[in-house]
């Protein structure tokens, strides 16, 4: 219409009397009304819907000129009043055609069951969308027109195709000091965040001269995932007062405009440099498993009998993370079809090894685990040098398992020299390093690990790290806190009440040590000092006054 009003209306017109309102009348649809562009049409049948509206838009894809039409169907309860239709059914149906692709066609999950196996076409399964003033999820589903790729959900820009992995653009952050010295840090910020996500290799990260097109612009999020191709958008903004600045940054889904993550940081201005380090790791240590959660979810809502080694992985991950035999149990059937798919998938085997080494060191050490999870880590390490995730797998189940602290060591700074945040390198490396008996490193690993990721769900293993190394030292009461902070954050863990009962003997609280015992034992039948300390290779300066301590509480020996 900004180009030519008087050809637009015409060439709507014409296609109003060649194409559409032909179909309507031959499929028994009545035309309610005309909404500017648009028009409330009513149909008896859902399948006379679908066939209507694949009628429509097969015609208008052979035909000329830039005008595309987005077709959304629902079915509901209306009222009618003086020729006009109303409810909660009609707003759902524009709803979802705000949602649709141009040039496509999208039903509602209450059309698609009326629909299913009654029409020739084909269906995408789009997932659960929120849609603006519907108090309900929704889902979508998108009708596949000739040989077309699978349907998107886009609306009137141009749209590229998301590509097989996750994907982001960090945008430009939005200076509101008025400084132009913060203009200067803020896109330094920026590029940095660019240039530390590009090292994830399971992301897709859209270059800094893309991203930078969009400085100065106000922009909408779904705009810039369907110009750009990408699922995830990062903005924030930078705002400077006296000698103090604030950042805030936040996460959205492109497709939905869900907010996946949101934070802000008040820092000194000290050192510019140094504050702009900072924040990025910060920043991207928060990304990495918001971006990892938010690809879960997605992957559990795609049907079984579709899922690929990605999505298998997906699925596997939050029974892994669980750190338990019967997560690790579940999860290693998932991992195992994977890499069926895809046998150099080094992050499947990166999880395989530490699911492996879970049942090993918690559920009967039984020779074949530990075999799988040497085995399966070194396969880790060989195929993914620049996959930081599959080493810090492979690096826990080679410390852990194998008592190879020096090679576990050196592929945990390989994981941080792909990815200096990977918060979780230091969490587990903390550990490690505590179980070799070296205390001022496991506490500074630990410590760097849980800063740079205070919500991350292995800050179980950065705690055991610190409880350690204080525990060596002698310092009970810090180990003691340590230990209870790692109960809070997995009370199911039945190493966090073994290193609690025995800080709480060396303190002599004898009552509490007791309790902390039992709790072990609850957690852990087949418990025993000797055999923990024996399997997982804890140096023997450790061993010793661990064993005597746990003897204390109560624990077998």
């Amino acid at each position: 219409m900004g180009a030519d009003e008087v050809g637009t209306l015409e060439a709507l017109k014409a296609i109003r009397r060649e194409i559409v309102d032909p179909a309507i009348a031959e499929y028994k649809g009545r035309i309610v009304k005309t909404i500017g562009d648009g028009l409330l049409v009513e149909f008896a049948s859902a399948v006379d819907a679908v066939t209507c509206a694949m009628a429509v838009q097969e015609k208008m894809a052979g035909r000329q000129g830039q005008i595309a039409f987005r077709i959304g169907i629902n079915i509901g309860d209306i009222i009618s009043d003086e020729n006009d239709i109303f409810g909660d059914g009609v707003n759902v149906a524009a709803r979802v055609e705000n949602e649709c692709a141009p040039g496509g066609v999208c039903l509602s999950g209450s059309a698609f069951e009326q629909v299913r196996g009654k029409t020739k076409f084909e269906f995408d399964d789009l997932g659960e969308r929120s849609l603006k003033n519907i108090d309900r999820v929704v889902r979508l589903y998108g009708v596949k027109l000739g040989n077309a790729p699978k349907a998107t959900i886009v609306d009137n820009y141009r749209s590229l195709p998301l590509p097989d992995k996750p994907s982001i653009a960090v945008l430009p952050f939005q200076n509101m000091s008025g400084d132009p010295e913060q203009e200067y840090f803020a896109d330094g910020m920026v590029e940095d965040i660019i240039t530390a996500l590009s090292r994830f290799k399971w992301l897709f990260v859209i270059a800094r001269n893309s991203t930078f097109t969009y400085k100065g612009r106000s922009v909408d999020v779904r705009q810039v995932g369907r110009e750009l191709g990408v699922r995830y958008v990062l903005e924030g903004s930078v705002r400077r007062a006296a000698d103090r600045v604030r950042i805030t940054a936040q996460l959205i889904d492109a497709e939905t405009r869900a907010h996946i993550w949101a934070d802000r940081y008040d820092r000194a201005v000290d050192d510019i440099f140094a504050l702009q380090d900072e924040i990025t790791l910060s920043t991207v240590a928060a990304i990495e498993p918001s971006l990892r959660q938010a690809e879960i979810e997605r992957a559990k809502r795609k049907r079984p009998e579709n899922l690929d080694a990605y999505d298998l992985l997906l699925r596997a991950t939050p029974l892994v993370d669980t750190g338990m035999p019967g997560g690790a149990s579940q999860a290693v059937p998932l991992l195992e079809r994977a890499l069926l798919l895809e046998p150099n998938y080094a992050l499947a085997h990166g999880q395989t090894a530490f699911c492996n080494e879970i049942l090993y060191l918690r559920a009967g050490r039984r020779e074949d685990n530990r075999t799988a999870a040497i085995q399966h880590a070194h396969i880790a390490v060989a195929l993914g040098p620049d996959d930081a995730p599959a080493l810090v797998y492979a690096a826990i189940a080679i410390g852990l398992v194998e008592h190879n602290r020096i090679l576990a060591q050196e592929t945990f700074e390989a994981a941080l020299a792909i990815s200096p945040s990977a918060a979780w390198a230091y969490s587990w490396g903390a550990l490690i390093l505590g179980w070799g008996g070296e205390a001022e490193r496991a506490i500074e690993w630990g410590e760097r690990g849980i800063r740079l990721s205070p919500l991350d769900p292995w800050i179980t293993a950065a705690l055991h790290g610190i409880c350690m190394g204080h525990f060596l030292r002698g310092r009970y009461e810090d180990a003691a806190a340590a230990a209870q902070r790692a109960i809070r954050s997995k009370p199911g863990f039945s190493v966090s009440h073994m290193f609690l009962a025995a800080a709480l003997a060396k303190l002599g609280r004898m009552e509490d040590a007791s309790a902390a015992a039992e709790r072990v034992i609850q957690l852990q039948p087949n418990f025993s000092s000797n055999g923990q300390c024996s399997a997982i290779g804890c140096v023997p300066v450790l061993a010793t006054r661990l064993i005597e301590a746990m003897r204390a509480s109560g624990l077998p020996e």
